[in-house]
C-alpha cells in the first residue's frame, strides 16, 4: 500500500511540473514551450533563496510533528490543507494536498517527512506564478529544538518576477513570526 501511495504522489507531482511549459505556452503563445528558465530576451526568471533559524520551545518528539500539513494546523490560524493522499488526511511522506490562499490555488507534495531525523521537505506549485522548494531542519538542543527554513522560489512567468520576490522579503522576515506562533502553541500545550 505504501508503495501505491509513493506512486500516486510521484504521478501527480511528474504530472503537475508537465503542465507547467503547456500552461505557459498557452498563455504566452509567443513563448516557445522549450524556453527553459529564460525570457526571449535573455531575462532570467526571479529565483530566490532565503533561509532562517529559531527555537522551538520543546522537544524533538513535540515540535517535529508540528511541521507536518496537518499538524501545521494547531499553530496556523488561516492553515487549511485539502487532502489528495491520503484520505483521510495525515502526515506521512509523500503527501498530497491543495491550499487556497490570498486567491491563489497551489499543489502541495511532501517529498521527505522524517520525524526522528527532523528532516521535512515540501514542494508547492501556483500554475504560472511560482514554484517553491520548502526544506526544513531541526535539531535537539536538550528540552528544546533548533529549526532551520530555507525558501527557494522561482517564478513561472515574467508577470510573476516581482511577486516572487516579494515573497523572497517576507520569507526573510518570517522566523520571528514562525518562532511565536510555534512557542506560542508549545506553552499552551504544556498547561
Amino acid at each position: 500500500m505504501r508503495a501505491a501511495g509513493y506512486f500516486v504522489a510521484g504521478a501527480l507531482f511528474a504530472t503537475v511540473f508537465a503542465a507547467i511549459p503547456k500552461a505557459i505556452a498557452h498563455l504566452h503563445p509567443a513563448i516557445p514551450p522549450d524556453h527553459g528558465s529564460e525570457h526571449p530576451t535573455g531575462q532570467n526568471r526571479a529565483h530566490t533563496h532565503e533561509e532562517f533559524a529559531f527555537t522551538a520551545n520543546g522537544t524533538m518528539e513535540q515540535a517535529a510533528p508540528l511541521f507536518g500539513a496537518d499538524g501545521e494546523r494547531v499553530w496556523v490560524d488561516s492553515w487549511d490543507p485539502q487532502f489528495l493522499f491520503p484520505r483521510p488526511g495525515s502526515d506521512k511522506q509523500g503527501m498530497v494536498f491543495t491550499i487556497d490562499r490570498h486567491g491563489s490555488h497551489a499543489v502541495w507534495v511532501n517529498t521527505e517527512f522524517d520525524l526522528k531525523n527532523g528532516r521535512m521537505q515540501y514542494v508547492y506549485v501556483v500554475p504560472s506564478v511560482m514554484a517553491s522548494l520548502i526544506t526544513l531542519r531541526l535539531a535537539p538542543s536538550g528540552d528544546k529544538t533548533e529549526v532551520t527554513v530555507i525558501y527557494e522560489r522561482t517564478s513561472l512567468s515574467m508577470e510573476a518576477d516581482d511577486r516572487v520576490r516579494q515573497m523572497a522579503e517576507a520569507d526573510r522576515e518570517a522566523g520571528p513570526k514562525w518562532e511565536e506562533a510555534i512557542n506560542r502553541y508549545l506553552e499552551k500545550a504544556k498547561l
